[in-house]
């Protein structure tokens, strides 16, 4: 097994001799910049001007055979290796608990091929998601994974948790648009999967490598589906009286197969402040839900498909709002996601998303919603959601906790924020969700891996990862599989409750 890390100018050396002495980077703000994600208690405990976890060395490879030199020599010695893709992650998934190398994959940067009979391009998985869309969209193509993080994740990191984008509803997950991948185990083999995933030659080996986060393998280059860029993408906008009449609308919308690309449920939390935030849409009924459906294709098909929408919302007695709201909703997207709309230090808060079956989901919320704001409304907490991937047969619920004066002391601060979490995730497990629907685990999630599985299922995700890095140097720590670290462990028990 690894043993904790610390720097060493020999090992420093042969790792400059694998990529050169210009890609080890071990000054003391590089290793802090890459630290931490934007998981909050990090963030909380830097500020506090604490220590963080940081990693000796900052590895930049260019190929991958600079991957394989990096491995060999961690394996010879045990010292624990992050990849790195864009920082963007929400769920600490980078942070370097043991020391080690933090491996920065951004200089596989890419795009190898495009096929534009087949409707794939095959690139490094450190490209940049905006990028690649700017290159596709010259061609006029389209890659329609369009995540909050779009202009600083990377394709590999959305790979490595399963992200998914505003137009999920149509075009589905990051794991629906890989088609094969190729990635290096920590042994430094070399794996790639069949060229697509819809065969009988065995399981899909690539659905192994889809959602490891880093901890079974290191994916340098994907195959992925991509589209002709539509004739028209059309937004309309619609208030209901009530969740429930926007949550059931919804449904009636998949099962009926509408073909919507995008479709965004605001609770009424979210419709008061989110919304008329962002967009300047004043809502007066505090029982209202907004929602923002997206189509796209060709004009021809969207005229139907909106008769369709909007019958359905009239007979829930809902209102159509116009296609203004749905435009602006559009085009500020991101918006809510940075400043000056987005949460921020000193106020804690935390995005809690789960996916469940249709008939689970409102139940899932009130019960959540009612035991946060009534267990911890000593705090001033606020609850808010909004409803933003659509399935034939269940929605995720993107669910958010806000407190705006937390404790200063970051000690009571942090297990505050770890008995929501702990309230939460549980609530969604008892309510038919899961742990997250495409966030990943990373280290905030780890402790709850086990209750999601049976301890069966649980001990054979154990087993594949010794199988695949018996030395355990690959992302230590994450997914539930944590090695002991005596100088961090009280550390980490604190982080991760």
């Amino acid at each position: 097994m690894i043993k904790e890390a610390h720097f060493n100018e020999g090992f420093r050396k042969e790792l400059a001799d694998v990529v050169g002495p210009d890609r080890v980077l071990t000054s003391e703000v590089d290793r802090l910049a890459y630290a931490n994600d934007v998981f909050w208690i990090p963030n909380l405990w830097i500020d506090r001007k604490k220590e963080p976890p940081k990693a000796d060395y900052i590895v930049q490879p260019g190929s991958v055979e600079e991957i394989q030199g990096i491995l060999a020599l961690a394996n010879r010695d045990k010292v624990p290796v992050v990849p790195w893709g864009g920082g963007s992650g929400s769920q600490g998934g980078v942070i370097p608990l043991y020391g080690g190398i933090m491996m920065d994959l951004k200089r596989l940067n890419k795009i190898i091929d495009i096929d534009e009979t087949s409707y794939t391009v095959t690139v490094e998985t450190g490209i940049n998601n905006t990028l690649l869309e700017k290159a596709l969209n010259e061609r006029g193509l389209t890659f329609p994974h369009y995540p909050a993080s779009a202009n600083c994740g990377s394709i590999g990191g959305f790979i490595a948790h399963r992200g998914s984008g505003t137009l999920s509803t149509k075009y589905g997950k990051m794991e629906d648009f890989v088609l094969s991948v190729e990635a290096i185990l920590p042994s430094g083999k070399l794996i790639q999967t069949m060229p697509i995933p819809k065969h009988a030659s065995g399981p899909g080996l690539h659905e192994l490598f889809v959602g490891c986060e880093g901890t079974f393998a290191i994916v340098t280059k994907a195959t992925l589906q991509i589209y002709k860029l539509p004739e028209e993408r059309r937004f309309s906008s619609y208030l209901f009286p009530t969740l429930e009449a926007g949550l059931e609308a919804g449904r009636r919308m998949m099962a009926e197969g509408v073909g919507i690309s995008a479709c965004r449920l605001y609770d009424p939390g979210s419709t008061k402040t989110k919304v008329g935030d962002v967009l300047g849409i004043k809502v007066d009924n505090d029982d209202a839900s907004y929602m923002v459906i997206g189509l796209d294709g060709h004009s021809e098909m969207i005229d139907v498909q909106e008769k369709l929408i909007n019958k359905i919302v009239e007979g829930l007695d809902g209102k159509n709002m116009g296609r203004e709201g749905g435009n602006r909703w559009w085009e500020q997207r991101y918006h809510f996601y940075y400043p000056p709309y987005e949460f921020r230090l000193p106020w804690m808060y935390g995005t809690m998303d789960t996916v469940c079956l249709y008939k689970d989901m409102a139940r899932l919320y009130r019960a959540k919603k009612e035991a946060l704001e009534t267990n911890f409304k000593q705090h001033g907490i606020r609850y808010i959601a909004h409803f933003s991937h659509w399935y034939k047969w269940g929605v995720m619920v993107y669910d958010r906790f806000i407190i705006e004066e937390p404790p200063t002391d970051p000690y009571e601060a942090i297990k505050l924020h770890n008995e929501i979490w702990n309230m939460s995730v549980r609530i969604s497990l008892e309510n038919g969700g899961v742990i997250n629907e495409h966030h990943g685990v990373g280290l905030k999630l780890s402790r709850f891996v086990k209750d999601a599985f049976n301890k069966d299922t649980f001990e054979f995700l154990k087993d594949l990862k010794n199988v695949t890095d018996p030395n355990g140097i690959l992302n230590p720590g994450k997914m539930g599989m944590a090695p002991d670290a005596p100088s961090q462990r009280g550390l980490m028990e604190l982080w991760t409750g």
